[in-house]
């Protein structure tokens, strides 16, 4: 048995399509099927029924896909632990694109003044990273993780508020209009506030990328919801009066166990507990909306 062929048929059981598991794997849909092929004929094994657009995989390889899952898991903690005791000098982190671009990324200056030993790789993801999967070593999420074996800490809020070009200030509020996020991501918290807000007056326009709804803002063409972080910071926005009081999203910091032993990956938890609290500290005071 080929051992990589095994790493194919854990991602494709994992996923449930050829497709899925080529975009992860990084190769076409025909190198999983040979591979898994070839894994099928070495253990003289049908592991999948191949349908159009799905493959399910046969009583006997579920059987096969449990006993491969433990052994994926285990490769994992395998890489985490060499990371470890190797003392590596690289950490990853992954965050939602607009709190990597605006409260992690203008800090690593002074991070890697005090760590000139650590490359930080920062990558705004706008879903969560598989730690389990190597993805990051260290994730700030939106939501606390799903992962029983993560370790994961609250370290700060993200509030949000209404913020329109200056001009807008002189308008009768019944004559605002807005932008805000495209349709697939109406179940956004900062997106559900804003419908709430609307009252008959226009989303004039969507975008999936929260800094194409910030230029817009910009340019004038309506209100948008925006993290304070982000809103304040603008010189171009001016903050707006709402009915409603803004959402807030609570931040949390996650890794495994086992890599939180390393130095390297404790200074950078150390480094991002330090940002969000100074930026987004958990119990603010005097946070009115002016």
């Amino acid at each position: 048995m080929d051992w990589q062929d095994l790493h194919y048929f854990c991602v494709l059981a994992r996923l449930g399509s050829l497709s899925a598991a080529a975009r992860e794997l990084g190769v076409d849909h025909a190198t999983v099927g040979r591979r898994v092929a070839a894994l099928e004929k070495s253990l003289s094994l049908r592991l999948l029924d191949r349908l159009p657009r799905r493959a399910l995989l046969t009583p006997q390889g579920r059987v096969i896909a449990s006993l491969a899952a433990d052994m994926e898991v285990a490769a994992g903690s395998i890489g985490r632990r060499a990371r470890e005791i190797g003392g590596a000098a690289e950490v990853r982190v992954s965050a939602p694109p607009a709190l990597a671009a605006r409260l992690i990324a203008p800090h690593v200056g002074d991070f890697h003044v005090a760590h000139p030993d650590i490359t930080l790789v920062l990558s705004g993801a706008s879903g969560p990273a598989a730690l389990d999967q190597g993805e990051a070593d260290v994730a700030l999420r939106m939501s606390p993780p799903g992962d029983p074996d993560l370790v994961a800490r609250k370290v700060g809020t993200v509030r949000f508020g209404l913020y329109g070009a200056a001009s807008m200030k002189d308008l009768d509020p019944d004559h605002w209009a807005f932008v805000g996020y495209d349709p697939a991501l109406d179940h956004v918290t900062s997106q559900r506030w804003l419908r709430t807000l609307l009252a008959g007056r226009p989303l004039v326009f969507q975008a999936s990328d929260l800094f194409a709804q910030q230029e817009a803002a910009r340019a004038g063409l309506g209100a948008v919801v925006l993290p304070t972080i982000i809103g304040d910071a603008d010189s171009g926005l001016v903050r707006l009066p709402v009915p409603l009081a803004p959402p807030t999203r609570d931040l949390w910091l996650a890794v495994y166990p086992d890599l939180r032993k390393s130095v390297s990956v404790a200074d950078v938890l150390d480094f991002i507990v330090g940002v969000v609290g100074r930026t987004c500290p958990l119990h603010p005071v005097g946070d009115a909306v002016s």
